[in-house]
Formats: C-alpha cells, sequence, structure tokens
C-alpha cells in the first residue's frame, strides 16, 4: 500500500501544479481579475490585479486524484457531490462576488451530500475518560426502496462541524500562501496518525485521501505564495476546510486533534465572531479583524505571517500526534488564552507600525 500512498501525493500535487498556470493563463485571457481598485473593501490588502481561480486546479487535482486511488462508494460520492458544489460555487463567486449568505447556504448543501451519505459523527471522546455517544435518537425512514436510519444528534453535529470548518479555514487565506501551507501541513498530520492505525483498513481510503489532499494544496503554493499570481479564493478555500472537516470525522483524528491542527485558524476565527456580534455586525461578512490583519499591522511582511501560520500548525499538529484527548483539550484552551491576550494587547496598547514595504501589504 505504501507506493498508493505516495502515487497518490504525487499525482495530486503534479496535476495542481500543471493545471495551476493554466489557470492563470486563462483568467487573465479573460480578465477575470481580482482589481484592488475597483474592490476598496478594506480586507483585500493586494496591490495588483490577480486572479481568483485557485478552486479550479485544487478541485481538479482532487477529482482526477481520488477517482484513480480510491473506490467510488457511496461515501467518496457524497464527498465528491460536495465537492463539485463548492467548485461551482467558487467559480461563481470568482466573477460575481456573491453573497455570503448565498455562500452559506451552498455550503450547507455541500454537507448535507456529505451527511446523506451516511457520514456522521457517532461519539466523541470525552477529554475526561470514556467517550460521549452521539447515536441517539435515531429515526427510520423508508426512502427509494431501502430502510434508513437518522441518528438525529450526530448528523447535525457532523452538517455544523463540515460547515463551520469550512468556513473558518476559508477565512484563514488573507495573506500570500497562508492557506495552502495550513492545508499541506494539516492533511499530511490527519494522514500520518490514519496510518498510525493502518491495522484497520477503513484508514488506508483516509491516509490516501488527506494525501490527495495535501498534494493538490501543495501543487498550488509555489503560485499563492509571494507575490501571489493566483488567488485561492472562495473555492480553493471552503474545499480545504470541508475535506478536513470530512477527513476529520472519518478518520481516528477526530473532532479534538482536528481542531488542535487548525487551532490558529479556529480560535482566530471565534474571537472575530465574537467581536462581530458584539459591535452589531453580520458574523458572515469580512472585515480586519483577522490575526493576519493585526500581525501585519505591526509590521509584519506577508511572508512572515504566511510562516508564522505554517509553523503554528506544524507544532499543534505534531503535538496532536502525542497527546491524549485531555492534553489536546488544555492546549486548544491555553491557544485560545493566549491569542485572547495578544489581541487584548493589540486593542489596547499596539500602534501601527507597517512598514512601507510592498510585502507588507
Amino acid at each position: 500500500m505504501t507506493p498508493i500512498l505516495i502515487f497518490g501525493f504525487v499525482i495530486a500535487f503534479s496535476v495542481s501544479f500543471l493545471i495551476t498556470p493554466i489557470t492563470i493563463f486563462v483568467y487573465r485571457k479573460l480578465g477575470w481579475l481580482d482589481d484592488p481598485k475597483k474592490a476598496t473593501h478594506p480586507k483585500n490588502i493586494h496591490r495588483y490585479p490577480v486572479p481568483r481561480g485557485g478552486g479550479i486546479p485544487v478541485f481538479i487535482s482532487l477529482l482526477v486524484s481520488s477517482l484513480i486511488f480510491l473506490p467510488l462508494d457511496k461515501h467518496l460520492a457524497g464527498i465528491l457531490l460536495g465537492a463539485v458544489t463548492l467548485f461551482i460555487l467558487g467559480i461563481l463567486d470568482d466573477r460575481l462576488d456573491l453573497n455570503p449568505y448565498i455562500r452559506l447556504l451552498a455550503g450547507f448543501l455541500a454537507a448535507a451530500f456529505v451527511v446523506g451519505s451516511g457520514i456522521g459523527i457517532p461519539y466523541i471522546t470525552n477529554p475526561f475518560g470514556g467517550v460521549i455517544q452521539l447515536n441517539q435518537p435515531q429515526i427510520p425512514l423508508f426512502i427509494f426502496g431501502k430502510m434508513r436510519t437518522i441518528w438525529v444528534v450526530a448528523d447535525i453535529f457532523a452538517f455544523f462541524w463540515i460547515v463551520s470548518v469550512m468556513n473558518f479555514v476559508n477565512w484563514s487565506k488573507g495573506v500570500d500562501g497562508q492557506l495552502p501551507g495550513v492545508v499541506v501541513i494539516a492533511g499530511l498530520t490527519i494522514a500520518a496518525l490514519s496510518l498510525s492505525f493502518s491495522a484497520d483498513i477503513t484508514q488506508w481510503s483516509v491516509t490516501i485521501l488527506a494525501l490527495i489532499l495535501a498534494g493538490a494544496y501543495l501543487g498550488f503554493l509555489p503560485f499563492n505564495f509571494y507575490p501571489q499570481k493566483i488567488m485561492a479564493g472562495y473555492g480553493a478555500g471552503t474545499l480545504a476546510g470541508y475535506l478536513l472537516a470530512v477527513l476529520s470525522i472519518l478518520s481516528t483524528t477526530k473532532v479534538g486533534t482536528a481542531m488542535m491542527v487548525l487551532g490558529v485558524p479556529l480560535v482566530d476565527a471565534a474571537f472575530v465572531l465574537f467581536r462581530r456580534i458584539a459591535v452589531g455586525q453580520s458574523p458572515v461578512w469580512g472585515d480586519t479583524r483577522h490575526l493576519h490583519h493585526k500581525l501585519l499591522s505591526l509590521g509584519w511582511s506577508k511572508r512572515k505571517v504566511a510562516i508564522f501560520y505554517w509553523v503554528a500548525t506544524a507544532i499543534l499538529g505534531f503535538l496532536a500526534l502525542h497527546l491524549k484527548a485531555s492534553q489536546k483539550l488544555f492546549t486548544i484552551l491555553l491557544l485560545a488564552v493566549v491569542l485572547g491576550l495578544f489581541l487584548l494587547w493589540f486593542k489596547l496598547f499596539a500602534t501601527s507600525s507597517r512598514l512601507p514595504d510592498r510585502d507588507n501589504g
């Protein structure tokens, strides 16, 4: 099986690496560019027109590699249908700047394909010992000639977990190279942990899919790192969070480990949501309250911000491979406290030291 794992990663990387420059060429030829002179929202920190079609090479890589290396069962069919939904949505958003609520509804549709295929969260590990069962109550339904069972709590939890991670990870694409680097590290972490349970044959598919995900975003990274030639866009951003959420359900990593690996984006998103709601702002409209915006305001370059996210994710991923459930919980809480204190310090004492360097945004 080891050669399949390597080939899956290499093929995903190669397809993404080859399709990305083609996407850049086509978008430029058609004039489908994100021009900062026309899009004046403060969250837009790039200074020259850039195509936003990152979802195209990533999706094609994921689709091709998955169909080659994974069996097309009902679970993969559900995952791919959800991915197609986000892929189409991403292309439309590249051109039309869709309303965030439309994008949110489409995200729920993508998650519905996954949950409808039978992927759910029947239990979560109790960090203080044992497990918390989510498989009750169950509602039997006779659909399409077959008896099916809806696990109400498990399915609802999976539904909102997928949509939340999908959006929170998407929010962490503010600077060049930030998103794909985080996704590569998170994918490799999930693959490594799933591989440690290789005696369970069901984990082989999870490991392969995690490596395909990592390969697809690694192939995209050279074109997205500073100075970016293409943006991730909504397509690549949501596909990343969507697949990481699904992998965390399918693998032995479960929710706790995924929360830890993606600790910085998730904790940052939680604070952003809280602040938006506190001031009466819509929670889904973009702003400049994210951690990467704060770091840029302190004078950090885009390269430095991206590498900071990569290093933080790598450290948390390493810890996730070695810590127990209770230790993971305390690590996440400690991360939240540290980030909260930084944001409080920034609000009360920090002054902008943004440097006159185009890499600073």
